[in-house]
């Protein structure tokens, strides 16, 4: 596991390398006018890097009146299952801290099993499913599982 990384904005000159983790990580992944629209409509960008510059993940996060929304969080492959989207996490709701909203929003897929822990283990609950709502193989579609949590400003961490 990498033990070095910092936070950074994402920014325009990111999204190649976005768009590479984006394509492996996904089998419907964002384009880069997704990006670079969420970029210029005041969404939140973070990039993680370890140390040495790799790029290991990234997060979009939209503020919508009275909460966050966790548009897009990936973790690439070779960073998956070290702690990374903990990390990650962490990051994305100490953003929504700052920006003094009570609670994140987001939607998974419902097959996406290893998200759903993650989110499961930082206390988020499953408050809805929005049925169709992913692209998936063969032309079908797939659900999704719509989950919220509620913040705590004082705690800096939610999983500890």
């Amino acid at each position: 596991m990498p033990t070095a990384y910092h936070f950074a904005a994402m920014r325009q000159i990111d999204l190649s390398e976005v768009m590479a983790i984006e394509h492996v990580a996904y089998a419907f992944p964002w384009s880069l006018v997704q990006f670079e629209d969420a970029l210029h409509n005041n969404n939140l960008g973070i990039c993680m890097r370890d140390i040495g510059g790799t790029l290991l993940g990234y997060c979009v996060l939209m503020p919508v009146v009275d909460e966050m929304h966790i548009l897009n969080l990936c973790v690439a492959p070779p960073a998956q299952g070290l702690g990374m989207g903990h990390a990650l996490l962490n990051a994305a709701i100490q953003c929504t801290r700052t920006a003094k909203l009570p609670q994140l929003l987001l939607e998974v897929r419902s097959s996406n099993q290893r998200a759903l822990r993650l989110y499961q283990q930082f206390g988020f609950m499953v408050i809805g499913h929005r049925k169709g709502y992913y692209l998936a193989q063969h032309g079908t579609r797939e659900d999704a599982t719509v989950m919220r949590l509620t913040l705590s400003m004082e705690s800096a961490d939610v999983s500890t």
